[in-house]
């Protein structure tokens, strides 16, 4: 028999004291430690993880509810010969300024979806037909699952309702009616609510122990896909972070999942249990322009407690026959839950902030459809592209979270897609430029919270630089290191993998670590990752829209990268590597249509 303990997140009668939460609090910062430690690669060994592929229990990609009711969204052409701005804006006009707001009815709501989280193709080869999604995933395994918390909208509901998006067929399950009050007293006027998800096993099938990590860098892609496919409809996008987990669980009909007993060490077997969805986060989509508004937290976790009683309809399908539990990873989650902290909150919306222009010419002319639905993971990078060095400052100016400040410090997130986040930016990048025209190879590095610059250059090497390169716009604190080939080092730091070495540049997205789960709560685990996917989500869009292209590398050696920078202890921890670069296409594989597909997944 073994042991077992309970994923809940339900409380005890009894009431802690401080002291007790302090305690509790720490164990909870332990765990998250204890996770990223033991899930790290290095040189003589890497994290724990199924010792081959078990395809006979790959997971589903697709999450369906039996007998939920089907309600079919819309389908929009992705070339466009005579683009009408207003209605398909040109990507690099979006990080200028936002197009009117458009109302909330069933083509845009299609339209939010076709453009975020939808199928983007199918591939064949031989034998095998997979499909691609406009948000990407670590390994392809799509852990992520939206719902959509909506008022009555025409063609869609008479009522306000929940619904479950279903990626494969565009459509929308119906889960739930709710009640008519839920929108009126609680949010601002034309706006829903977007909640996320994860299964973790999808991810776990492939990766073990490490995907938890991976898991929490496709909720960021996705939170930075809503953001941008809203923001083409004039909408804004804001992470409504003072819920608890038993919130989001009960809004999104997540709580019909029985509880899944965490085993004490690694085990497989058949637990269908271990298919459950772990609730990430809400977002609130409403019009830009909105100024502020208030969210009364206290008073919608009370509403939302009623919402275990309504009828949710549909049963979620299975994923895989057999399964592998690795403990760690849920016992983390339980860790990093967070619980309802704040009773009211008066939320002031930033205004829009643009972001920096150095080279609008580097950008193809694509509009904002054309990038997100064209978008694709490159396998192989060719080893010989260049960008020009403008170019190269062009994208790192839109991987700032507070835009061109005029002189300001970049710390708040204001910017295109950063803006949805709820916190000031945690994560910088350490990069290894290979081919970019007029700037020496070398390590660099961006500074994504200017805050944190005296004491990263306390923390790397004594040796390194930190010197603005040449023509480096005022506006964007990037930094030259060291002047070095550094190519063969990024291949190796990227457990061996040519990718990071061909392409124009690779990087590293270093998150100020350890003091930030201290001083927040462990609760901020996740969230370092969700940063570290919004702004690989931005990385992906930049290198489709100047015509290349680009890949997440979720596999690299950890405490290597951080001796490479001189970075002793926790205080800052690389969380998500990166390449960009001139791709190679693979002629064996054929593409075809996103919709209606050929009609199987294998």
């Amino acid at each position: 028999m073994i042991p077992v303990t309970s994923f809940s997140s339900s409380s005890s009668v009894k009431i802690p004291n401080k002291e007790e939460d302090d305690e509790a609090e720490e164990e909870r910062v332990a765990q998250a430690l204890n996770y990223h430690n033991q899930t790290k690669h290095g040189f003589s060994n890497y994290a724990r993880g199924p010792r081959g592929l078990d395809w006979a229990n790959q997971p589903n990609p697709f999450r369906r509810y039996i007998s939920a009711p089907l309600i079919p969204l819309l389908h929009f052409p992705v070339e466009n010969q005579k683009p009408n701005p207003h209605d398909a804006p040109l990507y690099s006009s979006l990080f200028n300024s936002l197009p009117p707001p458009k109302p909330i009815s069933q083509p845009t709501i299609s339209q939010l979806f076709y453009d975020s989280l939808a199928l983007s193709a199918w591939k064949t080869t031989g034998f095998s037909t997979w499909s691609l999604r406009v948000n990407p995933s670590s390994g392809n395994l799509h852990p992520t699952e939206a719902y959509l918390i909506s008022p009555p909208i025409h063609s869609l509901s008479d009522s306000p309702f929940v619904a479950h998006y279903a990626p494969k067929e565009h459509s929308l399950e119906l889960r739930a009616t709710i009640p008519s009050w839920f929108f009126d007293n609680f949010f601002p006027q034309n706006s829903f609510l977007i909640g996320i998800s994860s299964i973790f096993w999808r991810e776990a099938w492939k990766y073990g122990e490490r995907a938890f990590r991976y898991c929490n860098h496709d909720v960021g892609h996705a939170i930075g896909a809503i953001a941008m496919a809203a923001a083409t409809l004039g909408w804004d996008v804001k992470l409504l972070d003072g819920f608890g987990y038993k919130d989001l669980e009960k809004l999104m009909g997540l709580d019909i999942f029985p509880e899944f007993k965490i085993p004490s060490r690694p085990i497989k077997g058949k637990f269908p249990d271990i298919e459950f969805e772990h609730p990430d986060c809400l977002l609130l989509i409403f019009p830009n322009g909105t100024n502020k508004f208030d969210v009364n937290y206290k008073e919608l976790s009370s509403a939302i407690k009623k919402f275990s009683n309504m009828e949710w309809k549909g049963k979620p399908n299975l994923l895989s026959k057999e399964h592998v539990c690795w403990d760690i990873i849920y016992r983390t989650a339980n860790a990093v839950k967070k619980q309802l902290t704040v009773e009211m909150e008066n939320l002031p919306v930033d205004e829009y902030q643009s972001s920096g222009i150095c080279s609008e010419n580097s950008y193809k002319g694509f509009t904002v459809r054309e990038v997100v639905r064209k978008r694709r993971s490159a396998v192989d990078m060719d080893g010989v592209t260049v960008i020009e060095r403008d170019t190269f400052y062009q994208i790192l100016l839109h991987c700032l979270p507070s835009g061109s400040k005029n002189g300001d410090k970049q710390r708040k997130q204001l910017a295109l897609p950063f803006r949805a986040l709820s916190w000031d930016a945690e994560v910088h990048a350490a990069l290894f430029v290979h081919r970019v025209k007029g700037l020496p190879m070398g390590l660099y590095f961006l500074v994504r919270n200017e805050d944190h610059l005296e004491e990263l250059k306390r923390a790397t090497r004594s040796e390194f630089e930190w010197e603005k390169p040449e023509e480096c716009p005022n506006d964007l604190p990037l930094y030259r290191l060291a002047t070095v080939d550094c190519q063969e080092l990024s291949k190796r730091l990227s457990c061996h993998q040519d990718i990071a070495s061909d392409g124009c540049f690779s990087l590293g997205m270093v998150a100020h670590f350890e003091p930030t789960l201290r001083d927040k709560g462990a609760w901020m685990y996740p969230r370092l990752f969700w940063e570290t996917g919004t702004l690989g989500q931005v990385l992906y869009l930049e290198a489709h829209a100047v015509g290349i292209s680009a890949t997440g590398i979720g596999c690299y050696f950890d405490d290597p990268v951080h001796e490479l920078l001189g970075l002793k202890g926790s205080n800052f921890q690389s969380l998500y590597h990166f390449t960009v670069g001139g791709p190679v296409l693979d002629k064996r594989i054929m593409s075809l249509p996103a919709y209606p597909g050929p009609g199987i997944d294998a």
